[in-house]
């Protein structure tokens, strides 16, 4: 049995219950990963990979939830593990939402700072 592209998946963070999932859009060939927490259900982070030069995201060479630089670093938004770490730095940097409603940013900024050094969270 598959699972649907779109369905929710679920993650848990120091207790706190997220759903996650990764889509691509277009026009402006955007992927984006949305975080949703469990409660209160309606707060919810977008990050958002638009392509353009020197940025590249799914599509025609990568799979669906891909993200590249291409002067160096490669993540697949559909890898738990990829997406706790984005969890980790939005937390760092006070992105997480905590109140109802939805908060869009950049993933290119956490992009980069998770491609320079993996196992740091800055």
């Amino acid at each position: 049995m598959s699972r649907r592209t779109r369905a929710p998946r679920r993650l848990v963070v120091d207790g706190q219950v997220w759903l996650w999932n990764v889509g691509h859009t277009h026009p402006g060939c955007r992927t984006y990963l949305t975080l949703r927490r469990s409660e209160p259900r309606d707060a919810l982070l977008r990050l958002t990979f638009e392509a353009g030069p020197g940025r590249v995201t799914a599509g025609f060479t990568f799979g669906t939830g891909e993200v590249a630089a291409v002067d160096g670093g490669h993540l697949n938004l559909n890898e738990p593990g990829v997406v706790r770490r984005f969890v980790d730095l939005a937390g760092a940097r006070g992105l997480l939402p905590y109140e109802p409603g939805v908060r869009e940013a950049d993933g290119w900024p956490l992009f980069d700072a998770l491609t320079e050094a993996p196992s740091e969270i800055r």
